[in-house]
């Protein structure tokens, strides 16, 4: 098997500057097999048998976990799905959705079957399930007391199958040309040479190109940037059945410690959610209308007026290039701003 050889072969190299770029190249050669593996597998056995969920509400998040650690108690708590429950492995053998309402928000939450090692080959459904995944905006990785390594096992499964977890796709962009080779621009030193990336670029079959890097890259993220089926996605890092442990239900900057069964820091997850989202609420003020929070609409952050103006339509667009503010992110009450400011949570607009 290809893939077999050259992870042998890799091995066999030793790793100084004289081989660097050959090991570079031998890395997107294997990246580049498995996502063709990866291709081929979603084609023959993904999507089908009730996996194929319409996207709905301000955002989906889907939860992911090995068999029995109480993904359907939660998402029966947080929603209004009716996920079936019982204490046995792969009660859920379909992709079941339920909406949950959180200021002013629908968002959506999708139970899963349980993520198991060898996913990706097709054991528990695995295909099905990463094709789901790969299309959240928010992923919540879900284990219990008992099974804390499965964090790492799923984190590990998702890197494999070209998913990046609480990751920023890398800053550089490859422009094609029709000649001229490969052109790299960058005054960040790297640590790996031009003639990595020139490699890599061969591999990738793209001979003519101008590279330009915009920050201090790994070699893995290098390889990430040509490849086609990487996927950014954010993620929560939950433990469940905490009422089975003795420890103490405080949330720390990588695992929340939850009780599905009990309800036990389901409000905190839910904050979570909200905030991995980074989804905001702006109110529409129409023309007859006092200032007030009436009408919100789910934005996100980063988005400007333009964007919200987009969001409600071109029709009410037109002939409007600028809006009054009151609230958050106004320095004085009806302040007249470009459509080019930025959304902030609780600001109030009136296009004019």
């Amino acid at each position: 098997m290809q893939i077999k050889r050259i992870e042998k072969e890799m091995r066999d190299t030793p790793l100084h500057k004289g081989t660097e770029h050959h090991l570079g190249r031998l890395r997107a050669k294997l990246s580049k097999l498995k996502e063709k593996e990866l291709e081929s597998d979603s084609k023959k056995g993904g999507g089908g048998g009730g996996y194929a969920v319409k996207k709905q509400g301000d955002a989906t998040v889907v939860l992911v976990g090995p068999p029995s650690v109480g993904k359907s108690t939660l998402i029966n708590k947080l929603t209004n799905a009716k996920s079936k429950v019982a204490p046995y492995a792969f009660t859920t053998v379909t992709v079941v959705p339920g909406m949950m309402d959180y200021k002013d928000a629908k968002i959506q939450i999708l139970d899963v079957p349980g993520l198991i090692e060898g996913a990706e080959k097709g054991k528990g459904r695995g295909k099905e399930v990463l094709s789901v995944i790969r299309g959240s905006d928010l992923l919540i990785i879900i284990s219990d007391v008992k099974n804390k390594s499965a964090h790492k096992t799923m984190t590990k499964t998702l890197e494999q199958n070209g998913i990046r977890i609480n990751q920023e796709k890398p800053k550089i962009s490859i422009r094609k040309m029709i000649k001229g080779g490969i052109q790299i621009i960058s005054n960040i030193e790297q640590p790996f040479s031009d003639e990595t990336v020139k490699e890599i670029s061969k591999e990738y079959r793209i001979p003519n190109a101008e590279v330009t890097i915009k920050e201090k890259l790994s070699l893995d993220q290098l390889i990430d940037s040509f490849s086609k089926n990487r996927v950014y996605v954010q993620g929560l890092y939950v433990l469940n059945k905490s009422d089975l442990s003795n420890q103490s239900n405080k949330s720390n900057s990588k695992t929340l410690l939850i009780s599905a069964e009990e309800g036990t820091n389901l409000e905190t997850l839910q904050k979570l959610i909200w905030k991995k989202l980074g989804l905001i609420r702006v109110y529409l003020v129409r023309p007859d209308e006092k200032p007030s929070k009436n009408n919100p609409i789910i934005m996100k952050k980063g988005q400007t007026l333009t964007h919200l103006m987009k969001t409600i339509g071109e029709e009410f667009a037109e002939g409007k290039d600028e809006a009054k503010i009151w609230g958050t992110g106004s320095k004085f009450p009806g302040q007249t701003v470009s459509l080019l400011k930025k959304l902030q949570d609780g600001m109030q607009i009136r296009f004019v």
